[in-house]
């Protein structure tokens, strides 16, 4: 990949990170031109964390990403992944990342188990008596759910035993770190969950700390233990789906029927209404539902208020809330 910036070496060393700091990033700037597509991003993600980056078309994810990975240098800040500036990253620290890309081309002839034994080989003089490179083969096949496809060919595998290769593929030398693009394009619901499961699996089990990028709301909300919304070239929000959605919407949705009639009333303590009414009607309350801004209400009204100029205030009052 080409390197659109040559920037200060004054400004690519990424001091000391946070003790438990998988990722560091302070003060992330990139400029391509006269125009900043990064502006001061900041940030931090720890062993196990589970994080969605969310931003509109634009906004400087792929940038963000590319700098994390190494793959593109940065104009000015400081970041830190696994303890290492990425600008000088060496084979053994990129033996510590997997990268599980949107698409991926490779031979429709090989097999399942051949493939991913092949690429273990480039990972094996990497182990440590702490972490044994490659994850054997038939393990990973089994930990991704392709048992029964381990001998078949890639061309035969279907659009989401395909996306599970892609994941074995990418977890294969048992990452420290692992980035997802867009992980579940194409999957049926079914496959959608396992595959939730699956990075669940990591995430508690490995220790793994996974970064995704998705446009898919719904998955971020079911994923990520921490959303994080980029727009502008900045970090606007950074926080669970439920506390973006406290900070966004001051009011929940209560519906509930009482005598074959239904009701609605919006209130700002859904838990203290609920129980006054049960105190009040008890067993004639029936369908109670509360609703409370959902992570896609929170993200659409966060990037309008961006959108209309709000920018500046918007982080302001995040960088006022402690994040």
């Amino acid at each position: 990949m080409s390197v659109a910036h040559t920037p200060n070496p004054a400004v690519v060393e990424a001091g000391p990170p946070l003790a438990d700091a998988v990722i560091d990033v302070r003060d992330l700037r990139m400029r391509y031109g006269d125009k900043d597509v990064l502006s001061g991003v900041d940030f931090q993600v720890r062993a196990g964390e589970v994080i969605a980056l969310l931003g509109p078309n634009g906004a400087g994810k792929t940038t963000t990403i590319e700098i994390l990975e190494g793959f593109r240098m940065r104009s000015a800040g400081r970041v830190s992944v696994l303890g290492v500036d990425p600008a000088k990253g060496d084979e053994s620290w990129r033996a510590r990342l997997g990268v599980v890309l949107q698409s991926w081309r490779d031979h429709g002839k090989w097999r399942v188990r051949e493939l991913l034994q092949h690429f273990g080989t480039y990972y094996a003089p990497f182990s440590t008596d702490r972490v044994a490179r490659p994850w054997p083969a038939d393990d990973l096949i089994e930990t991704v759910g392709l048992t029964e496809q381990a001998g078949q060919t890639i061309n035969s595998l279907s659009g989401g035993q395909r996306r599970r290769l892609d994941v074995a593929i990418g977890i294969v030398g048992r990452p420290a770190l692992l980035f997802l693009d867009e992980p579940t394009v194409g999957f049926d619901p079914q496959a959608r969950r396992e595959f939730h499961d699956l990075v669940h699996r990591l995430a508690d089990i490995d220790e793994t700390a996974i970064l995704l990028t998705t446009h898919d709301l719904d998955e971020a909300e079911k994923l990520a233990d921490r959303i994080l919304i980029l727009a502008g070239g900045r970090i606007i929000a950074d926080g669970s789906a439920d506390a973006l959605s406290r900070r966004m919407s001051t009011e929940a949705e209560v519906k509930w029927s009482r005598g074959g009639e239904m009701f609605v009333h919006s209130t700002v303590d859904a838990t203290a209404y609920v129980r006054k009414l049960f105190e009040q009607y008890g067993d004639e309350i029936g369908d109670l539902e509360v609703r409370r801004a959902s992570l896609e209400d929170t993200y659409m009204e966060l990037v309008r208020q961006f959108e209309s100029g709000g920018g500046d205030a918007l982080i302001r009052e995040f960088e006022e809330s402690g994040r």
